[in-house]
């Protein structure tokens, strides 16, 4: 693997069963609840197809064909117009402490951004101790509860940035 055959690209319909891998690969590495999470989210094994509306878009980590990553943008579900919610944001372990994950995050902030979102909320597992700790990093702040309709009551973690 090297740095010059890995790119961050939109998601295509081919990368679906890949990421969803890693999505659900992640969830049993780090023993998060698969009830109210992502994990059982209907987008999940669909991410191409679930990230095709205004105002949305999802990135994949290629490596020459090899998905190791991703995240998307969408709006927050059932809460004001202008934030919008980053999600499903996961790597293979082979990308992890490598720096990917800021590219991955300083792409979504910047396409949100110019989808005119003037905010952005997060929802997190504790668990993702090193996920916390770079949203931290840019910015993003704690919230004493969720924003919005995202139906992860699971998630332990909320978070929220301007753009």
């Amino acid at each position: 693997m090297s740095k010059d055959t890995i790119v961050i690209r939109k998601i295509k319909p081919e990368d679906n069963a890949q990421i969803e891998q890693i999505i659900r690969a992640c969830f049993h590495e780090f023993k998060i609840p698969l009830t109210g999470t992502a994990y059982e989210d209907e987008a999940t094994p669909k991410m191409f197809e679930s990230y095709q509306n205004n105002g949305e878009i999802y990135f994949v980590i290629d490596n020459n064909g090899e998905i190791l990553g991703g995240a998307g943008i969408k709006p927050l579900k059932d809460f004001d117009e202008g934030i919008c919610e980053l999600q499903k944001m996961y790597f293979s372990p082979k990308v992890r402490g490598k720096g990917y994950g800021k590219k991955m995050f300083k792409t979504c902030l910047q396409a949100a951004k110019k989808m005119g979102y003037n905010k952005c909320y997060l929802e997190s597992a504790s668990q993702l101790k090193a996920a916390i700790h770079i949203y931290e990093s840019f910015g993003f702040k704690h919230l004493k509860s969720a924003l919005g309709n995202t139906g992860h009551y699971s998630c332990s973690v909320w978070m929220i940035k301007d753009l």
